[in-house]
This record gives structure tokens, sequence and C-alpha cells, in this order.
């Protein structure tokens, strides 16, 4: 197997910790001689031993004059776990092959200098646009210091998401709707309005339970919610956080005065919140697409038609078709009777 391979390979070992190790990147690492793979690891929870400590016990002794590949540049401080690059160093490791460099500002290419210094080749840049893809989130959370965005709903063929009345169960189907509960399990809040509480008193939870427990946060113009609500009859089981310009005091929930969603997202992101997800409804949705909030997109549409006025998006919207919000790596797949189209912006 040649570098690109072999840095693939890792970067599919990656992908098994998403959900588990946020607010840390995923990171997989493999350890190869004569282009064979003798020992690999991932990250697999927030905490836990990094890939290149996972892969480095799993090679042995027969480290010595291997080659390590790994989707991320190994840390060279002490946080939760000692620095990788000295473990590297000390498994007599003598090439090192690196998706892409560390821009958390602990790391930010020091650990690559350290390993350099200790005569180790270090080949910097294999597979960079496959890994920066894998850590959107992670990469986001850094530069903009606000959490990665999904932006979630389901609609029938012409485009509306609840019937004239606000009915809107169910408009995907079965299968659609566990696709949705295992996202929802792999991010740290799900996001929707006061109206769609008050009209589909909905539970907001990951039915079965993911690796992580995500907060249910209501944007709200005043700071109340039904007092029999299911959010707030679970409140002890996830939290409950309500979004509003005013303060006030709400049993079992905590309200977050924040006055936009570029306030609100900021404050997510220093409480290290890595990804949320925006559910609905058209007002919310719409609110975040006209503030350029969204960062991948998760549509099902079903073979039904509705008619009315419930469309998806209820915000002002784009002046011109050419200002439209563009997805890239688009893709559509059948899941059930309904279509799910997935994209990035």
């Amino acid at each position: 197997m040649d570098d690109d391979s072999l840095m693939r390979h890792a970067l599919g070992l990656a992908e098994r910790g998403r959900g588990a190790v946020e607010p840390n990147p995923l990171v997989g690492a493999v350890i190869a001689r004569d282009g064979r793979i003798i020992g690999e690891g991932w990250h697999a929870k927030f905490g836990g031993d990094h890939a290149e400590v996972v892969a480095l016990r799993h090679a042995g002794e027969k480290c010595r004059g291997a080659t390590l590949y790994v989707t991320l540049e190994p840390c060279s401080h002490f946080g939760k776990t000692p620095p990788c690059a000295d473990a590297v160093i000390a498994a007599g490791i003598t090439r090192v092959v690196v998706a892409m460099s560390d821009p958390f500002p602990e790391v930010a290419g020091r650990g690559l200098d350290r390993i350099r210094a200790a005569g180790i080749a270090v080949t910097l840049g294999v597979c960079e646009s496959e890994a920066r893809r894998l850590n959107r989130p992670y990469l986001t959370l850094l530069s903009a210091a606000r959490p990665y965005v999904h932006l979630k709903w389901a609609m029938s063929l012409d485009g509306k998401i609840a019937s004239r009345t606000g009915d809107s169960k169910w408009i995907s189907g079965e299968e659609s709707r566990r696709l949705v509960h295992q996202l929802r399990g792999r991010v740290d809040a799900i996001i929707v309005g006061a109206g769609t509480v008050r009209a589909d008193d909905p539970l907001l939870t990951a039915r079965p339970p993911g690796p992580r427990t995500p907060a249910r946060i209501v944007l709200a113009s005043r700071p109340e919610l039904p007092a029999d609500c299911q959010l707030l009859r679970t409140a002890g089981d996830s939290p409950v956080i309500v979004v509003s310009p005013t303060p006030a005091t709400i049993p079992g929930a905590e309200v977050l005065v924040a006055d936009g969603l570029p306030s609100l997202l900021a404050e997510l992101g220093r409480r290290r919140m890595t990804q949320i997800l925006v559910e609905g409804g058209a007002k919310v949705i719409g609110s975040f697409l006209d503030a350029g909030l969204v960062d991948e997109c998760h549509v099902f549409i079903a073979p039904i038609l509705v008619g009315g006025p419930a469309g998806a998006s209820a915000g002002h919207g784009v002046a011109t078709i050419a200002d439209s919000l563009r997805l890239t790596e688009c893709s559509a797949r059948t899941v059930g009777s309904d279509v799910y189209l997935h994209g990035l912006i």
C-alpha cells in the first residue's frame, strides 16, 4: 500500500470516534513497514488515549524503523494525556506522514518541529483535503469560535413542512427518522423555535441514545415554555435552554439572554459545543440561512403533495437566484420511500 492508501485507511479509522471525542478532533493512525500495516488506532473518546498512542501500543516493538501515518499533527503539550510527539520519538519511528497540521494554538506546528528535531523524516499534506473535510466541525470551532451548524428538515415534493393546519407528523418515513436520531446522538445541541414546541411538543432526544446527550435549545421572542411540555418534563435527562432577548426564570430550564444568532453561537462556542442541529420550524431555518450560519444540510423529501403556504424556510431569502447558497459535495440516496439529500455549504 502507498502513502495515500495508508492515510485513507487512517481517515476511516478516525471516523469511528465521531460523536464521542468532541470537542477534540477526529484522529486515526496507522503504523506500517514496507507498505504493510503492523498497528492501527483511533481517538475513541474524549479524555482517552490519542490515536498515535493506541497504534504504537498495537504495534509494540515492531514500531522501530517503521512509518507512522496520522491524520492530524501529533500533539506536543500535556493536556488530558501526555504529548504524542514524545511517544512517537520514544517508539523508534523513523518516518511520520501527516495529513494536516493542527491549528490548535498549543500545537500549531510544535509537534512536527519536535519530531523533526529528533531526526525523524516528516511528510506533510498527504490527503489533506480529506482530513480537513473529516474535521470541519473542529476546524470551525477553532477558526470561527462557534459550533458547526447542521440544518435538517423534512418536506413534501412541493416543499411543505406542514399542512395548512400545522400538522407535520409524519412527513418523512420511519427509516428517515431513524437517520435523524443517529444525527441527534452525535451533536451537542438541537435547536428549534418556540412555535415548534407549542405546535408539536417535541422531545428532541436521540432514540436510542447516541454517544452524546444533546442540550435542547428553544429560540423564543418571550422567555416562556408551556409548563407541561415534554422538554420541561424531561429536563433532568438532558438540559433545556431557552434563548430570549430578555431574562426570566423558567423552572427546569436555563434562560440564556442573547441578541441574535451570532451572539448565541458565540456563547455556544465558549461552552465548547462543536456541532449543533437546527431542526426548525420555518422561521428558525430561514433565520439561520439569512445569517449565513449553515455549514451542512440534511433534507428528507417525501413522495407526497401537501399544498398550502407552509414552506420549508420563512426567512427574508435572497434577492436573486445568483445569490443563493449552493451545496457542494452534494449526494442523494433513497431512504425507505424518501430521498435523502445531503451537502455542504
